[in-house]
């Protein structure tokens, strides 16, 4: 049977950008297959009533010294980004499902985060997010015409009520057959939880 494990993600959450730099080297190690889930954070903090670390003023002036150490340590660009879209980013994760059924997932994956957390742009703005979608070979119409229909919109509430049934309460989170691991630094303990896998 050959390795696989899931990736929980939302583009709006930084430590997901930090974690997905190091998730395609991480699986070529490990020779394990990656499984992009995109959920939706905002749902999943409700469900599991948990809430946002930029809610606690001391826990988000931690967190933003920490994301800088997390940058630094893996040699990538971080800015945190002041937009206001970040605090709904339904529209950025329907775009991705839908780019995963269009067969385009990779290169609108690999420019999105990027886009907020390296570039610091709006992507709240359609003409923002089209040129970043441009930029990337990515149908921004097509792309975002598919990102409305019902099929894909079901299929990210799917992902977000599977992500809660598994026991997430935010992202990033793996998960390993029944193990989860939260957070961009546990790639030590999914490389043992692959390891287990006959």
């Amino acid at each position: 049977m050959a390795k696989s494990f899931e990736f929980l993600f939302d583009y709006g959450s930084p430590f997901s950008y930090l974690a997905n730099i190091q998730t395609p080297r991480f699986a070529k190690r490990a020779g394990a297959a990656v499984i992009y889930r995109p959920i939706l954070l905002g749902a999943v903090l409700k469900a599991t009533g948990n809430s946002s670390p930029m809610t606690v003023p001391a826990k988000a002036r931690y967190m933003a010294d920490d994301l800088r150490r997390w940058a630094s340590r893996y040699g990538v660009e971080f800015r945190i980004n002041p937009f206001p879209f970040l605090r709904n980013t339904l529209n950025l994760m329907r775009a991705a499902v839908a780019a995963q059924k269009l067969g385009v997932f990779a290169a609108y994956h690999e420019a999105i985060f990027p886009a907020i957390w390296a570039d610091g742009l709006d992507l709240g703005d359609p003409s923002v997010l089209g040129m970043v979608l441009r930029r990337a070979g990515v149908d921004a119409q097509a792309l975002l015409a598919a990102a409305e229909t019902p099929e894909v919109k079901d299929e990210l509430r799917r992902n977000t009520e599977y992500a809660v049934s598994r026991g997430v309460f935010g992202a990033p989170s793996f998960l390993v057959g029944d193990e989860l691991f939260w957070g961009n630094d546990r790639f030590d303990f999914i490389a043992e939880a692959l390891g287990r896998i006959a």
